[in-house]
């Protein structure tokens, strides 16, 4: 009898945790599906009429008031749904956290100047492989061998999906291996965040919200102090004083990053980092996959082999992707 209880006790559990993974995962789909439009309406339209159109050239100004934005609402969330429980958890791993994710998109972008779009995705596809290799040598973490091949299929997947060849060409005159530099530098940085969250989630057992409160202040706070010593956001500001209709997209932008954030730190706190950013990486590959069946786009052989690898992989991680453990000294 109570074998029964135990066994029908552990399927709920895993009921409710497979419900959540769905809930985190489509809430991340649907919020940056609606933020990629904001954010290509916003950065790729043209402002003005005639000869004086202007094109939006304040990017970190627009990733700070995301990061303000961000704070608010987590702080609304905390208010609201927490009560006044404090979140003991280290400033400086917060502060470290910021700091590498903040270094990773400047990079990522940065290396945009250097590179080719596709060689950036593929980059940015591999996300997932420095978050568990940093893992496993700076947290001594164990991930089971399924859990290695679930991944190397999900990365090989969205990169042959992902990539192609003849878009994009780079400039004659570019400097040959320094955009390769500044991906490898992102992709780091990117397994540095998934070490200071796991720390953050591990030992401190932060919440969700508590975490991403802290991130985006942190992140507020580097990002201000650059805005201001560049001069960027006098800039930005006069922009806005000729084309205040902005500032209703940003608003939005703001809001579906916000909203998208919060199943994002859901997914670190009750997943991990490494689900996390399989999640995230995999929402590129959805969101183009459903472009293609919608619109009627022929897919090629490439994409059709991708997509078979990046199923296959999230299938395997379903059934045998279990937890990582912290090795035993």
């Amino acid at each position: 009898m109570a074998a029964g209880k135990g066994s029908r006790k552990l399927g709920s559990m895993w009921d409710n945790m497979q419900i959540r993974f769905i809930v985190c995962f489509l809430g991340v789909f649907v919020c940056y599906f609606y933020y990629g439009i904001l954010q290509e309406t916003i950065t790729r339209g043209e402002y003005g009429q005639g000869d004086t159109k202007e094109k939006f050239r304040y990017a970190r100004t627009l990733v700070f008031i995301q990061c303000i934005i961000n704070a608010v609402f987590a702080k609304i969330l905390i208010q609201f749904f927490e009560g006044p429980k404090p979140d003991q958890s280290a400033s400086w791993l917060y502060g470290l956290c910021s700091l590498s994710y903040v270094g990773a998109m400047v990079s990522s972008n940065s290396a945009l100047q250097y590179v080719n779009y596709p060689t950036q995705v593929l980059g940015k596809s591999c996300k997932p492989i420095p978050v568990m290799l940093l893992g496993v040598t700076i947290l001594r973490k164990r991930y089971p061998p399924a859990k290695y091949l679930c991944v190397l299929l999900i990365v090989s997947g969205v990169a042959l999906f992902l990539y192609k060849p003849n878009s994009s060409k780079v400039a004659d005159n570019h400097s040959f291996g320094f955009g390769e530099i500044l991906l490898l530098v992102s992709l780091t940085l990117d397994g540095l965040t998934g070490v200071a969250q796991d720390q953050i989630r591990g030992r401190y057992q932060a919440s969700a919200n508590h975490m991403m409160l802290n991130i985006n202040l942190w992140s507020s706070l580097v990002l201000g102090l650059a805005v201001l010593w560049t001069g960027e956001i006098w800039e930005f500001l006069s922009f806005a004083e000729r084309y205040p209709n902005i500032f209703y997209n940003i608003l939005l932008f703001g809001l579906t990053s916000a909203a998208g954030q919060t199943f994002i730190f859901m997914t670190v706190v009750h997943f991990g980092p490494l689900t996390c950013s399989i999640v995230t990486t995999t929402r590129k590959f959805f969101t183009i996959l459903g472009s293609v069946l919608l619109f009627g786009n022929v897919m090629s052989t490439m994409q059709w082999l991708g997509t078979v690898l990046v199923f296959l992989g999230l299938g395997l991680d379903a059934k045998f992707g279990k937890g990582p453990k912290k090795t035993t000294h």
